[in-house]
């Protein structure tokens, strides 16, 4: 199972200026929702990260 985390940054994607915005259970109500509430614009960008639940794995 995974969830998609919205987050809205720069132009340059940086991590240090990642905002985050709400989990979802699909990549196109994220988008969707980020439409909705203009999170598009000039000086910005949306990002959406696929993350895996349930998952073991080592490091």
């Amino acid at each position: 199972m995974s969830i998609f985390l919205l987050f809205q940054t720069d132009n340059w994607k940086s991590r240090a200026s990642r905002v985050f915005f709400g989990a979802f259970d699909s990549r196109n109500k994220a988008i969707d929702f980020a439409k909705y509430n203009d999170l598009y614009c000039l000086n910005s960008e949306v990002v959406v990260v696929e993350v895996v639940l349930n998952q073991f794995g080592e490091i």
